[in-house]
């Protein structure tokens, strides 16, 4: 249990005590940071009675993120692999 950490985030006005690798702290305060930035986006723009509502949207609006750039990465890697093939065609074309 080398290297653990005892710390407490709060979210949505609710403290989460956690025990985690010492590897992970700055992360997870950086991520605790954007859901309550989020959080208070969402506050502000919409009139929500209930956290729970709240943090559903921050979940897919999360989500959502994780997706898309997943499929950017895919269709970047498309790209790439045309383009590669276009260059080996006309590598293949002048040494011949």
């Amino acid at each position: 249990m080398a290297d653990k950490l005892k710390i407490k985030l709060s979210i949505a006005d609710r403290v989460y005590p956690l025990t985690i690798d010492a590897t992970q702290e700055e992360g997870l305060r950086k991520a605790t940071k954007n859901i309550e930035a989020m959080i208070k986006k969402f506050e502000e723009s919409y009139a929500v009675r209930d956290k729970q509502d709240v943090l559903a949207m921050c979940a897919l609006q999360f989500a959502a993120q994780v997706e898309q750039r997943g499929i950017d990465k895919e269709n970047d890697n498309t790209e790439l692999e045309e383009r590669l093939k276009k260059l080996n065609k006309l590598l293949a074309s002048t040494n011949s």
